[in-house]
């Protein structure tokens, strides 16, 4: 008996391990960022052609390290990544606000993405119109030349007036033609809400505090109160529409410091999202308002004003319920860094490594997408051999009630040479499909990721050097919600 204890403690010891190691469920995004051309396109007037190129190897290389979502930025400035019927197309794309290309961008994203077997999660920014107000970008059938009482300019930039309730509405509006039209994964906000503050100059927005104070005395409060109803009202927005779709926020890293209150963190951040950005996300997730948050910790472990490794354990314990996962500042990583822990990707993997330790964290998005293009070997190596080895399927949302997929049917192999080509039909509330390889005589872990071949919402797939002779394929398929039905096995036609 004692032997056996021995035995069963050794597998569940080696079993936690892998899980940390290589989870078959684990968030791995990257923002795919379009302000000022960060990600995509790489310049403005780009041809059609050059910038569905540029879009596929952004696609492939990603796919390339096992990610398994998109962060898409499709409204940075109050313009449109897609057809849209209320905003205009970007300058950032053609070059003049409102020529769009000849093509969807969203549509395109998540038509490639999903046949890599990556999610999209499209980004908008909610109050932001123009960056730089000196720069004359706005076409003339822009909202802020029909309503220009709606918009406000602080420093040299121009924002929706935060406190008005036609503010909320529009974007709202906005957020449920975009729901309505494309089939995504969820809706994504970052920290940009009220914006940073600038020093010696005060957010004008005393008029709006005059006309629509509500019950507020202080103007912090109500400023906290506007930034709840648009996110209230946006939530509501997608649960009218399609339910089944996710609200996630990415904010700033730090809530509150402690020195301001002791629900916050144990750090000196020089800006929080409570009190400079009037974002109270602690609140959201205690009402039910957002399904996912994804702190920005882009600062180091052992950092001393926002060490990483506090931050990642407090965002850990402040749940409430929603899923959490980590941002990562992987733009950070040179060998010119001033600070020495981000001369090298160690400090990533080991980000990694540390947040699998919290069974509350369930997984990563790294900023940006062009990082992974740009570092080359030097992010690839640690994470392909190790961290991300296999592949991993996102996560299910904790508050979305779940779709439950049938499995597929039909599902035939036939050889093609060396290769060979698998095929299967869809059944009711099918999404993707889960391509598992075996070898023969050995199915039977469907939770061991390294059994995942490919993961697509295609209907067919060639495998190469697909070796029958030795190795079995299976397939399940996964709903909305990422639920996932139970698996079949291909048979050989």
């Amino acid at each position: 008996m004692k032997s056996l204890k021995i035995v069963i403690l050794i597998l569940l010891i080696h079993t936690q391990i892998f899980s940390q190691q290589s989870p078959k469920r684990e968030m791995r995004a990257a923002w795919i960022s379009t302000v000022e051309n960060i990600d995509w396109p790489s310049k403005p007037g780009l041809s059609d052609k050059e910038m569905k190129s540029e879009m596929i190897a952004i696609l492939d290389n990603l796919r390339s390290y096992n990610l398994n979502t998109v962060i898409f930025q499709i409204r940075p400035t109050a313009d449109a990544y897609y057809k849209s019927t209320k905003e205009p197309a970007s300058h950032w794309i053609t070059g003049t606000q409102g020529v769009a290309p000849g093509f969807d961008p969203l549509q395109m994203m998540i038509d490639e993405a999903g046949k890599r077997g990556m999610n999209v999660h499209v980004w908008l920014n909610p109050y932001r119109v123009q960056k730089d107000t000196v720069r004359d970008v706005l076409s003339k059938n822009h909202l802020y030349f029909k309503r220009p009482d709606l918009f406000l300019t602080y420093g040299k930039a121009r924002y929706f007036n935060p406190g008005l309730q036609e503010t909320r509405n529009f974007v709202a509006s906005v957020v449920g033609e975009i729901v309505r039209k494309y089939d995504i994964q969820a809706v994504h906000m970052d920290d940009y809400f009220y914006p940073y503050k600038i020093e010696g100059q005060e957010f004008p927005d005393e008029k709006a505090f005059a006309k629509e104070p509500r019950q507020f005395k202080d103007k912090e409060d109500w400023r906290r109160d506007n930034v709840d109803l648009i996110i209230k009202q946006i939530r509501d927005t997608i649960i009218a529409n399609k339910p089944e779709v996710e609200f996630g926020i990415s904010p700033f890293g730090v809530w509150r410091n402690i020195a301001k209150d002791s629900q916050g963190s144990n750090t000196r951040a020089g800006a929080t999202n409570y009190d400079d950005l009037y974002a109270n996300i602690l609140k959201w997730q205690k009402e039910n308002w957002i399904d996912y948050v994804t702190p920005q910790i882009y600062w180091h472990i052992g950092f001393d004003r926002a060490n990483f490794e506090v931050l990642a354990k407090w965002w850990a314990e402040h749940k409430y319920g929603a899923n959490v996962y980590v941002g990562h500042g992987d733009y950070k990583i040179s060998n010119t860094a001033k600070e020495p822990e981000w001369r090298s990707s160690d400090q990533i993997v080991k980000q990694i490594e540390m947040i699998r330790k919290f069974p509350q964290i369930e997984g990563s998005m790294h900023f940006t997408a062009s990082n992974f293009l740009k570092k080359g070997d030097t992010l690839r190596k640690p994470l392909v051999e190790k961290e991300y080895k296999y592949i991993a399927l996102t996560p299910e949302a904790n508050r979305i009630a779940r779709l439950k997929p049938e499995p597929p049917t039909n599902a035939v192999i036939a050889k093609k040479g060396n290769n060979a080509i698998l095929t299967w039909k869809a059944a009711f509330n099918d999404k993707k499909y889960v391509i598992y390889r075996f070898l023969k005589g050995k199915i039977t872990d469907f939770s061991n990721p390294e059994n995942i071949y490919y993961v697509t919402t295609a209907l067919k797939l060639e495998v190469a050097n697909a070796n029958l002779e030795n190795y079995v394929y299976a397939l399940t398929a996964l709903s909305q919600t990422q639920t996932e039905s139970s698996p079949i096995e291909f048979s050989t036609k």
